[in-house]
């Protein structure tokens, strides 16, 4: 049943229905769980949900389940029987679906430039110390000063080339730059490469207004990111979302508190954002989570455990659906109680033992109320979504992919001049032009006395007369 008449999202029942009020989804939310507690069917739940009121969605599909969107839902019985519970009818029904592939194999191929990701996050990214990271900032502001286009990992390595080989020009301007920093940054690089990353540099680069659309019954867009493959490479991951978050807090106008987000975005496996990240990374996700809400975007992180979320962040996430914790070791007796305690409490409910003897499908849910405060926690079963729960086939991937919206616009690379290519003409033009060689004499004279011959023969008059002459003129440059 869509519900579109409800005050929001249908997400759960508990004493009663529960929902998630459009105007207040830009206060950002979490989702938490142990694995196999149902945090996919609630993230399919609310985008779905959000997809209906015309909310744009972006998510990373991990596991590769969350590209049932696309696909009318199966009314299994036990679905069925879940929607009869919660006084609700199951529609099966699709969402409007564009796929994503930073590799470009399940969807639209996604790239940035490395101007566009920064020396921050690509210090991140390749796992840089501080001292390599200064090398990084150096490389980027030569670059600005220089105006030289750095679009693709080769301008980088050009670029750092550059950097080695004129180090105390640079170190004039600069500062030291030593060439085992270099070194290292290369062989970074060449990691990202072999871990497929190369592709992620480039032209034509993502734009965001192709992430906010909607289709043509005004639905929102969701886009699914594949990331099966990708997290196989964790940190490129990471900061692949944490850029495309920066870069719509960056881009998008102020429009404060709107009657519904401009976008919801969700981060799954958020652990992996925080994990081992520099203060100065983190400072940065606090700010843009903070600030991003007045450009009308919601920031959704899914996570099994709440304390891999900073309590900077965590404090800002105001709609919360708590899934089922284990309590098997200390620290997971810990998240118990952090969970537990970050909830609205609830006088008839212990929320800590709740929280180890939740089912699959059931959680604590609190969520914002119309006056922006949170719900007192129920403990709540989750509705089913009306799209399929689970993967789609190859044939049902390339027909979704046939229809998009976004067309070829991102399937042929572009490679236009850049730092690569200037470099290497200044390399070119500064190297010394080597002389002709100088051609032996004896063999000048010959060829001019052949010149001069050809010349006598051809204005000879006669077969015989050129014969006498051409005769002459050999015995003459014979001696």
């Amino acid at each position: 049943m869509p519900m579109t008449d409800a005050p929001g999202i249908f997400v759960a029942r508990g004493e009663h229905p529960l929902f998630l009020l459009p105007g207040l989804a830009n206060r950002h939310g979490l989702i938490a769980g142990a694995t196999g507690t149902g945090k996919t069917v609630t993230l399919q739940v609310l985008a779905e949900g959000f997809s209906r009121r015309g909310v744009p969605v972006f998510l990373a599909d991990v596991k590769g389940d969350l590209a049932g969107l696309s696909q009318p839902g199966d009314p299994k019985p036990k679905l069925v029987e879940r929607a009869r519970e919660l006084g609700i009818e199951l529609t099966p029904a699709a969402s409007p679906v564009v796929f994503w592939d930073l590799f470009g194999e399940q969807g639209h191929p996604v790239r940035t430039t490395v101007s566009e990701i920064g020396p921050l996050l690509l210090s991140r990214l390749l796992d840089l110390n501080d001292v390599q990271e200064g090398v990084v900032n150096v490389a980027f502001r030569l670059a600005d000063d220089e105006g030289l286009l750095l679009l693709d990992l080769k301008d980088l390595r050009a670029l750092l080339t550059h950097v080695a080989e004129n180090g105390k020009q640079v170190a004039l301007r600069y500062g030291a730059v030593s060439a085992a920093s270099v070194g290292a940054i290369q062989r970074a690089l060449l990691v990202l490469e072999q871990q497929g990353g190369e592709g992620f540099f480039g032209e034509p680069a993502l734009d965001l207004a192709d992430l906010i659309r909607q289709d043509e019954s005004g639905r929102g867009i969701v886009n699914v990111l594949a990331a099966d493959r990708l997290m196989q490479s964790p940190r490129l991951y990471a900061t692949f979302l944490l850029w495309l978050l920066s870069e719509l807090f960056e881009q998008l106008p102020e429009i404060g508190d709107p009657e519904k987000p401009r976008l919801v975005f969700f981060f799954d496996e958020a652990h992996l954002l925080f994990d081992d990240a520099p203060k100065a990374l983190l400072e940065k996700v606090e700010q843009v989570v903070r600030l991003i809400r007045s450009k009308g975007v919601g920031v959704y992180f899914v996570t099994q455990n709440p304390l891999d979320i900073p309590d900077a962040v965590l404090g800002q996430l105001g709609n919360r659906v708590q899934h089922a914790l284990r309590a098997f070791t200390p620290r997971d007796q810990k998240a118990v109680r952090t969970a537990a305690e970050t909830l609205r409490a609830n006088p008839r409910l212990d929320t800590a033992a709740a929280i180890t003897e939740l089912g699959v499908g059931e959680a604590l849910v609190s969520l914002l109320e119309a006056g922006g405060a949170p719900a007192v926690v129920e403990r709540a079963k989750v509705r089913p979504p009306d799209s399929r729960l689970g993967a789609v086939t190859p044939a049902e991937r390339t027909a979704v992919r046939s229809r998009s919206p976004i067309g070829g616009a991102y399937d042929r690379p572009v490679d236009r001049e850049s730092a690569f290519e200037l470099l290497a003409a200044r390399a070119k033009a500064a190297a010394p032009t080597p002389p002709m060689p100088a051609p032996p004499r004896g063999r000048a004279r010959e060829s001019a006395g052949e010149a001069m011959l050809k010349s006598v023969v051809r204005s000879a008059g006669t077969q015989i007369g050129r014969q006498l002459v051409r005769g002459l003129l050999g015995s003459l440059l014979r001696r």
